[in-house]
């Protein structure tokens, strides 16, 4: 699955993984995100969605 909000357009972020001994490697920071019923035009979609979407209510639920 994209880990991509459908609502928000909320992406990964990129970064580094720091070790105590300071050895840097590339990281993924990951949205996320859930797979919920969401009421569209009077009807029920599946959308991906992230976690501070439903929380904010940006959607409506059936």
């Amino acid at each position: 699955m994209a880990s991509v909000c459908e609502i928000c357009g909320k992406k990964p972020g990129f970064g580094m993984s720091l070790s105590h001994s300071h050895r840097r490697n590339k990281r993924r920071f990951n949205p996320n995100i859930q797979r919920i019923r969401v009421l569209e035009n009077g009807t029920s979609r599946r959308r991906n969605v992230c976690t501070s979407c439903i929380r904010t209510n940006r959607l409506v639920k059936p």
